[in-house]
């Protein structure tokens, strides 16, 4: 129960890792305020989280003993994010961490001539602005109080490149940079800011992922195929699964990391080890 007694507050939650994410917490004790857009994109080439998946991913901490509350916010936007974090305070009287899980992988699968002014708008918008209104509205309170802890989902596409990818890859870059730069700002008031970077995570039906399958969409890779592909880049011979990046969140969100701030890790399997 390393987390009794705190609040983690979890973007992207109805589904994928932000699902894995608020379920590792909860066993770990802590109370909840899971966020999703609960609503598709039309620029998105796939169907994000609904309102019902956020649900379920409530339920099932609920079911691990914790205090949960919901609801929809769209990282796009600044009063949006602080309406959702203004009644997260008012629910449980304060926020002790924050997961900026909140991400799209496309539209992506073009070279970097053929993407379009407002796709790469989008993709920065919600991969790295998003995160940045989260730790904007957060900020304050955690420095006053000199206690928080904020994780950003990254990737390794955030260490290295991928080809057809260079919107995804310039925003999780340039999370990893708000990463360092945020823990240098707020490290004075002991607020950590970590980032951690999963490698090809596995489309787990308990968790309704399908980030994989999406990628793999784009790089025009079969459906019936994309798992084995993925696998035969990874050193270790294995998909990551969810909630081996869930319990790396876990680690940095709790006070055994109280000496961790501005770290990128990698769940990787060794991917970018090479």
């Amino acid at each position: 129960m390393r987390l009794k007694g705190k609040t983690v507050v979890v973007t992207g939650a109805a589904r994928g890792l932000g699902r894995a994410t608020a379920v590792a917490c909860a066993a770990e004790g802590a109370d909840l305020m899971l966020l999703d857009l609960c609503a598709d994109l039309p620029e998105v080439p796939y169907p994000l989280g609904t309102a019902g998946q956020l649900a379920h991913t409530a339920a099932l901490c609920r079911k691990e003993g914790s205090a949960v509350a919901t609801a929809e916010c769209d990282v796009r936007d600044l009063r949006s994010v602080e309406a959702a974090i203004s009644l997260a305070e008012d629910r449980f009287g304060r926020i002790d961490a924050v997961v900026n899980n909140a991400g799209i992988a496309a539209p992506s699968g073009k070279p970097a001539h053929e993407i379009g002014e407002d796709e790469w708008a989008l993709m920065i918008d919600v991969d790295l602005s998003g995160a940045w209104r989260v730790i904007r509205t957060v900020g304050k309170a955690m420095s006053a109080r000199r206690s928080g802890s904020i994780v950003n989902i990254a990737s390794t596409a955030g260490l290295v490149g991928y080809r057809h990818f260079a919107g995804y890859v310039a925003a999780k870059h340039g999370l990893i940079g708000l990463t360092k730069a945020a823990a240098l700002d707020y490290a004075p008031t002991k607020v950590r800011v970590n980032a951690v970077c999963p490698g090809s995570v596995r489309d787990g039906t308990e968790v309704e992922g399908r980030m994989l399958a999406e990628i793999a969409r784009a790089l025009d890779v079969p459906v019936s195929e994309h798992e084995q592909a993925f696998v035969e880049a990874q050193p270790m011979n294995a998909l990551i699964e969810p909630e081996d990046v869930a319990a790396a969140v876990v680690f940095l969100v709790s006070d055994d990391s109280r000496q961790v701030t501005g770290s990128v890790m990698t769940v990787d399997g060794g991917f970018t080890a090479r």
